[in-house]
């Protein structure tokens, strides 16, 4: 009797010894919880950009293949304009930056766009200003060389809408299908005077001088961003949009001069 009653004890104290075991063995993880069922990211991220994001999107291109080590980020930088033409013309892009929600709003095959940084003129003059230029007054010298950014392109219709509160009709020598073209002719000494944003003429470091105008503040640019819904590498695109809107993403736009929205 004492023998089957020490048994029946020991097999109480094994069954209760497994039984704590399995209370301290971890739960068996859900897939959605696993590193590797999260789908890492790789290929190419194609990004077309507004022109005046090519120095901000540059780094932080940069920064977010450093961030995921299987993806290239590649850039097409131009007029927005120009941008959303070749996109709705079947062009392979994951993701649409553009300087003006007019252009953002060309495009066809676009999922809901952000706006993520704003940007204003500036008078861009070379070095020393040659030329006396003090106002958007001096845009209506013909003995002035000016150049202008083309009326489609969004730097193109801020300045229409400055010289319209202005009161003044510009003379221009050329307009330009970007930006960058127009603050190249500065840089240049081809013209005397340009207007582009603010955000150019910081990232020209001491190519070009800035004036600061009233009528600026008139034409306030926003800056739209969307993933393209034909993109050929959607987590890739989903993923970069969402680095340019998180915080190290913003530290990089503020430095290179665009204001948040």
């Amino acid at each position: 009797m004492f023998r089957r009653t020490v048994l029946a004890a020991l097999a109480a104290t094994v069954a209760l010894t497994l039984a704590g075991c399995g209370d301290d063995t971890p739960a068996a993880s859900s897939p959605s919880d696993s590193p590797s069922a999260a789908a890492s990211l790789s290929g190419t991220v194609n990004v077309f950009a507004a022109a005046s994001l090519t120095e901000s999107f540059t780094q932080i291109g940069k920064d977010f293949e450093a961030a995921h080590p299987g993806v290239k980020v590649t850039f097409n930088f131009a007029g927005s304009s120009a941008l959303a033409q070749q996109i709705n013309q079947g062009a392979p892009a994951d993701v649409f930056a553009s300087a003006a929600p007019k252009n953002m709003d060309q495009v066809t095959d676009k999922n809901s766009p952000t706006t993520f940084v704003t940007n204003t003129l500036e008078i861009a003059v070379p070095p020393g200003n040659p030329a006396k230029i003090t106002g958007l007054k001096d845009f209506g010298d013909k003995s002035k060389k000016i150049a202008l950014c083309a009326p489609q392109v969004p730097c193109g219709a801020a300045s229409e809408t400055v010289f319209k509160a202005a009161g003044g009709t510009p003379q221009p020598d050329s307009l330009e299908q970007d930006v960058k073209a127009a603050l190249t002719k500065v840089s240049l000494g081809e013209v005397d005077a340009s207007l582009v944003y603010k955000t150019d003429v910081q990232a020209a470091k001491g190519k070009v001088e800035g004036i600061e105008f009233p009528e600026a503040s008139e034409a306030v640019n926003k800056y739209p961003i969307a993933t393209l819904t034909k993109a050929p590498n959607a987590d890739g695109a989903k993923a970069f949009v969402d680095y340019v809107l998180s915080d190290k993403g913003k530290a990089v736009l503020t430095a290179a001069g665009f204001a948040t929205p």
